[in-house]
């Protein structure tokens, strides 16, 4: 399908705005508060052998987000009902940062449509630590923010240039601190509920991420039965981005376990 034009759900009172390309096994990508187009480059690689559904988080990029609808359970149960819409078998989440931690709360419902998931430097889970905390990137300077979120921010990261752009990271960023809930970018139940997921996850992990660190990515990994670790160097928080072929190969991978 004509990536420009999005196909709309309307479940009750809640729309969903995604996009659907491709044909074979069906992969959901979700993305983190970066916005739907961090994951443009992984649908558009994945989609050559594979059905890629990308859907935009209600409240992101100007979608309407309803004020009941503000919670990670609100989004997971939201696509896990995209998934019965569409009648999806054999489903592969991939969710980058909070995209991961709806990823593995759509799991942790044993709905039999998923197959497995790929977690890219997720987030969700406490750092085990109370004297550490998960960095809030827009309490630093543009510069600092990509300097932690990039191995290679000179070459990765971009920044808005216009009024326009830059109202809207402001935007999409209240709408992730909406979703993030009283404990900032994590559910303090999430780490010891993952116990119980019951299907394969792959967590590849961006080593040069210095919002949630390779110290959080074994954390999530270790915490979940199944699971696999990949570190994938020279990329950050979006390993997808610095390092599309890389991912592209784990996820392969990856496909014949889940």
């Amino acid at each position: 399908m004509d990536i420009s034009s999005p196909q709309l759900l309307f479940a009750e009172t809640l729309e969903l705005s995604f996009f659907d390309h491709g044909s074979g096994r069906p992969y959901l990508l979700l993305h983190g508060g970066a916005g739907p187009q961090s994951m443009n480059g992984l649908a558009a690689a994945l989609q050559t052998s594979h059905r890629s559904i990308a859907p935009t988080h209600p409240g992101f990029d100007g979608k309407p987000r309803p004020d009941w609808f503000g919670r990670i359970n609100d989004l997971a149960l939201a696509y896990l009902a995209l998934l019965e819409r569409l009648a999806l078998q054999d489903v592969v989440i991939v969710g980058n940062s909070i995209g991961g931690w709806i990823a593995a709360e759509m799991a942790l419902r044993n709905s039999p449509r998923i197959a497995g998931i790929v977690l890219l430097n997720a987030c969700g889970i406490d750092t085990g630590s109370s004297a550490k905390q998960i960095v809030d990137p827009m309490k630093l300077s543009p510069a600092d923010r990509a300097a932690l979120a990039f191995h290679d921010p000179a070459r990765y990261a971009i920044a808005p240039t216009s009024p326009a752009a830059l109202a809207q990271m402001a935007e999409n960023q209240g709408t992730l601190r909406v979703y993030s809930g009283e404990h900032f970018m994590h559910d303090p139940s999430l780490y010891g509920r993952l116990s119980r997921m019951p299907v394969p996850s792959l967590v590849a992990w961006g080593e040069s991420d210095g919002i949630v660190d390779v110290a959080y990515g074994q954390r999530f990994a270790g915490a979940m039965p199944y699971s696999r670790l990949e570190l994938v160097p020279q990329a950050g928080h979006f390993p997808h981005i610095e390092q599309l072929g890389k991912v592209v190969a784990l996820i392969e991978a990856f496909e014949n376990r889940a």
